[in-house]
């Protein structure tokens, strides 16, 4: 049976940790430069429409 790699997860972690710190900065950072303009949303599909996004190919 296989060892888990316990070290890869852990690296895996603090680099997921990272970029979200980085994205909490950059969200400030563009806050204190436009007080007046509305947070953006953290979310990749904001604003879309579920059915009126692209449907998925048929499986083949």
């Amino acid at each position: 049976m296989a060892k888990p790699n316990y070290s890869f997860e852990k690296r895996q972690k603090e680099i997921a940790k990272k970029r979200k710190k980085e994205e909490k900065l950059k969200e400030k950072a563009h806050a204190k430069l436009n007080p007046q303009a509305e947070p953006e949303a953290v979310s990749h599909t904001a604003g879309v429409d579920p059915d009126e996004s692209e449907p998925t190919p048929p499986a083949q």
